[in-house]
């Protein structure tokens, strides 16, 4: 096999991932060798066409991570403009009748001080911040791969570009390049291929529960004024779930805009489920459809995200690298919110970096000992049972249950609960569950998969190797298709893969450039076949706001 040359670079610091711990790790580092006039030099690459591009999230943020990082971030334009003003916590019980939720006893839903964002904006805010602190970022360069050396991880190298379908070199071929680094940090989000690796190579999750996930929908929407209430923040539970705990959200954010979504457990039994159409059918819910009916929808997305709390929590130090934000799981999901932790992680990994690199030292063992003190873990700690209540004892028992030890324990019970049955596990036979039929979708307030993906603006390159890998090509046919009626067909937000008829046998089709890089594939495929691998440059969703 011909070796390829490539171009290689050298920084003190590399980080994988251009969201809100990626950024946070960069500027802090910075800002510590800055006071302490030291020369630290620093790289993020980012898989997305730019910064932002790639980031969804609800997103209510808790500016309490913002503060520590830059104090000064409202006289410096940062865009968090919508104070929260009004929280409304609504049980569902059908499509017409709503029960309000009294406050006091659902603490982990109050939002006073907190505001309502488009986090990719806030990215692209931090982004610039770092730029002015001559930090440099490379977006639509994903990192495809690990470089190791002795055991050792010592950087990355980013995506070939111009290679075609079969794997041979195009017209305008150019080689990836090697980043590397005295110390690497993976930033990458959800379920990050690369996380994945060093997570397995280093077992860094040995004596730990299967991490969790949820899928999370996203649409922004623009209001009528009369009907928009700008700061108020709704969240649901209830209809119209399906033996799962499923939940939405409402933001009236600034300019008219709605920022709507609804989160599916992947850990749900029948595989007839559809995640993306109990979203869409949840748009018509009478508290919500009176928002929708006379407003425009104007984008759409969709993103795994990780909800296993402390349990599921993997060490994130490994030779030569750390793992921080939703890389490793830092989600306080009884409040919905993680970027402010996965903020607060980056900050605790420049820190250990800085230590480190000051004291010559090569390894970071020291970021376990600072994160563990550190109030993210405490957050974390309070939230450690919500989600095995709800893995253990489903949508009724299981609310009340993790509402009994928020509300009245405040997370202190004298015990940790464990959900050690991974999510891809917990599918039932197809013949054994109930078939669900959805209602086709009017085009008004509910649409279909494809005109979807439509505005979450995705794109691929057509010619390039499928970044979607079966381990086995057999098995969507001959083996998820009786056991589970293929179940890839219904969890994928984005119709990239279908079950054909072809010359009167079936064929597992994979429409690869619909994909929007939300890892579902990844996470719940029953067979664990499906690999998710950055495709090459620029490739996958384009979110203006999100």
């Amino acid at each position: 096999m011909e070796e390829i040359q490539r171009e290689s670079m050298e920084y003190d610091v590399i980080i994988v991932g251009a969201g809100p711990s990626g950024l946070s790790a960069a500027i802090k580092l910075k800002q510590m060798a800055v006071e302490n006039q030291s020369e630290i030099s620093i790289c993020i690459v980012e898989k997305g066409s730019e910064v932002g591009a790639h980031i969804l999230s609800g997103n209510v943020i808790d500016p309490k991570a913002l503060n520590e990082l830059i104090p000064d971030w409202k006289e410096k334009g940062a865009p968090l403009k919508t104070e929260v003003n009004k929280d409304s916590v609504r049980y569902l019980l059908s499509e017409s009748l709503t029960i309000p939720a009294p406050l006091m006893i659902v603490p982990t839903f109050k939002n006073h001080g907190n505001y309502i964002i488009s986090l990719g904006n806030l990215c692209r805010w931090l982004a610039e911040y770092a730029e002015s602190l001559e930090i440099d970022i490379f977006a639509g360069f994903p990192a495809s791969e690990i470089i190791y050396e002795n055991d050792r991880v010592i950087g990355v190298i980013t995506g070939d570009m111009g290679i075609d379908s079969e794997g041979e070199k195009k017209p305008g071929y150019e080689p990836g390049v090697e980043l590397r680094a005295k110390f690497t940090v993976l930033a990458e989000g959800c379920r990050g291929h690369l996380g994945k690796e060093i997570i397995n190579k280093y077992k860094l999750d040995e004596g730990k529960d299967p991490q969790h996930y949820g899928i999370g929908f996203k649409e922004v929407w623009d209001l009528k004024p009369e009907l928009h209430e700008e700061g108020l923040v709704i969240h649901t539970l209830g209809w119209p779930s399906k033996g799962t705990v499923s939940g939405s959200y409402f933001y009236h954010g600034e300019n008219n805009q709605a920022y709507i979504g609804y989160v599916v457990p992947l850990d749900y039994e029948n595989p007839h489920l559809s995640p993306y159409d109990e979203f869409q059918q949840w748009k018509h819910q009478s508290s919500i459809s009176k928002y929708l009916k006379e407003g425009k929808r104007v984008s759409y997305g969709a993103r795994a995200l990780i909800k296993g709390g402390l349990q599921s929590r993997p060490k994130m130090n490994f030779p030569g690298g750390l793992l921080i934000g939703d890389n490793a799981g830092t989600l306080n999901f009884p409040r919905i919110k993680g970027t402010h932790t996965a903020m607060k992680s980056g900050m605790i990994a420049a820190e250990t970096i800085f230590s480190s690199i000051q004291s010559s030292k090569t390894d970071l063992e020291e970021y376990e000992e600072k994160f563990t003190s550190s109030w993210v873990n405490s957050e974390l700690y309070k939230a450690r049972n919500w989600n095995p209540f709800l893995h253990k004892f489903g949508p009724y028992l299981g609310v009340l249950l993790a509402g009994i030890d928020q509300f009245i324990f405040r997370g202190k019970l004298p015990f940790t609960l464990r959900a050690p049955e991974p999510d891809h596990a917990c599918l039932k036979e197809a013949n054994k569950m109930s078939k669900i039929s959805y209602p086709k979708p009017d085009g008004i307030i509910s649409f279909d998969k494809l005109s979807s993906v439509f505005l979450s603006n995705t794109n691929h390159a057509e010619d390039q190797p499928c970044h979607l890998i079966l381990k086995d090509e057999s098995i969507p046919i001959e083996q998820n298709l009786p056991l589970y009626d293929e179940p890839a067909q219904r969890y994928c937000p984005a119709g990239v893969y279908e079950v054909i008829e072809e010359e009167g046998s079936k064929k597992f089709q994979i429409n690869a450039q619909n994909c929007v890089h939300c890892k579902t594939c990844d996470i719940k495929d029953p067979a664990q076949n499906i690999i998710w691998v950055t495709p090459e440059g620029t490739g996958g969703p384009n979110y203006p706001n999100m």
